[in-house]
């Protein structure tokens, strides 16, 4: 028997010296260097990220005061800076209406003092400082980014090509302009839509005798009146040309159809001295028949009566104008610049272009031009537009032609001498051909 036990107990000893052994290879030992060179475990720290560094960004646009989309924008921005937290945006704003936007642009890239991002227009106005080489082209960081780029129009894209055959804009919304018309106020007086030259001449006489200001626009600010004038005048073609081959005779047929329309009472009493916003203000008040605006003017229109019966139709050709009748102004006239000093500082360079694609993403597009009522930029629908927006983008589809504003093919300063002779042939200081020999002194200076 004693024998027996003692196997029984030899047996029982080398079963429990098998499972020590077994615990020995199971049990993680305290004894791996860690990453200090101590003994510690063998399951390394989760390394965590070192925090992104703090990152300041400008923005300077026209998204700010009256502007229909300032509030969309401003979401965009807010938007951006939840899903980055490191980076702050100063979102700097001026009205593209008032004169001192294209200082404001011009002093501070020549100071500088450029923004990050910078919402701007294309052709004539961005040349110089495209041609200083302050503004990066694009075309580099389109293509090695297919989503953004397919994010785009084809259409909107070609559109802010620059002559020299890069894209340096990003587009965001485009727009039309057109003849804004109180379909209410024609309907009270029996007056037909001035479709035509004699419909027009006509709507002007019988509201000036009723004190109703036929078609509001200051002089000084005279943008769209010369923008429309010389496009019906001259048509597409010769509109086109701007300065470059000499003064075409049909220029000055538009500045003469502008003392016309002066003659019958046409404008406020107080054109000399008013500004594009007061103008606004007479037409969104009803105290205006019609104003020539553009598609983010509907935001500016305090009146809800008066959205509700403004209608958007084509300005009519001038007498002896070589115009269709069915031209309209528009396109894609700005979009967003990226810095080359932006693009040169390692710390903002990301961020800035992070931001850049984030504002021209078809989400953002479509909230945009869904506020202005300005055309997309990219393939996105916009629901939920009132009429006069609807007539606005129906005018825009159906026109014969669609063609950018004068002031993209001549230098802001020939455009402001432009603008500065309305007044002056209005008033019988100056003739049309006056102004315009002077405008092609300055454009050839500016070469």
């Amino acid at each position: 028997m004693k024998k027996a036990s003692l196997i029984v107990l030899s047996v029982l000893f080398v079963f429990s010296m098998f499972l020590a052994a077994c615990g020995d290879k199971n049990e993680v030992k305290n004894n791996t260097p860690n990453a200090s060179g101590n003994q510690g475990s063998k399951e390394e720290a989760v390394k965590e990220e070192p925090p992104k560094k703090d990152i300041s960004l400008r923005v300077f646009s026209t998204f700010g005061g009256t502007d229909a989309a300032r509030d969309a924008f401003q979401a965009a921005l807010d938007e951006f800076t939840a899903s980055n937290p490191n980076v702050k945006i100063d979102n700097d704003t001026l009205s593209a209406n008032d004169d001192g936007f294209r200082t404001k642009v011009n002093t501070d890239i020549n100071s500088g003092n450029e923004p990050d991002l910078l919402f701007y227009f294309v052709g004539a106005d961005a040349q110089g400082f495209i041609d200083a080489g302050k503004v990066v082209p694009l075309d580099d960081l389109l293509n090695e980014d297919a989503n953004w780029k397919n994010g785009f129009s084809p259409s909107a894209l070609e559109n802010v090509r620059q002559k020299d055959g890069h894209i340096y804009a990003a587009p965001l919304t485009g727009f039309y302009e057109g003849l804004f018309v109180n379909k209410k106020l024609f309907a009270d007086n029996n007056l037909d839509l001035p479709t035509d030259w004699d419909k027009l001449k006509k709507a002007v006489e019988t509201f000036a005798a009723k004190g109703i200001i036929p078609l509001s626009a200051p002089f000084d600010q005279s943008h769209y009146i010369v923008e429309h004038f010389i496009l019906t005048a001259a048509g597409p073609a010769g509109q086109a040309k701007g300065l470059a081959d000499g003064i075409d005779p049909n220029w000055e047929k538009g500045y003469a159809a502008i003392k016309e329309l002066y003659d019958l009472g046409a404008f406020p009493k107080d054109a000399a001295t008013i500004d594009l916003g007061m103008a606004s203000n007479y037409y969104g008040e009803g105290k205006a028949a019609m104003i020539l605006e553009g598609s983010w003017a509907f935001g500016g229109f305090s009146g809800a009566e008066v959205k509700e019966n403004t209608t958007v139709i084509p300005f009519p050709v001038v007498p002896g104008g070589a115009g269709s009748g069915n031209d309209i102004i528009g396109g894609f006239g700005s979009g967003f610049y990226l810095p080359k000093s932006t693009y040169d500082n390692a710390d903002k360079k990301d961020a800035a272009i992070a931001l850049l694609k984030h504002l021209t993403s078809p989400a953002i597009i479509q909230k945009i031009a869904t506020a202005n009522g300005g055309t997309p930029a990219a393939n996105v629908e916009i629901t939920g537009l009132p009429q006069a927006q609807v007539d606005g983008f129906a005018m825009a589809a159906n026109s014969a032609s669609i063609t950018t504003p004068v002031d993209s093919k001549i230098s802001p300063e020939t455009f402001s001498t432009l603008r500065a002779g309305v007044q002056q042939v209005v008033t019988g200081k100056s003739t049309p051909a006056e102004v315009l020999q002077e405008a092609k002194k300055i454009e050839d200076a500016n070469k």
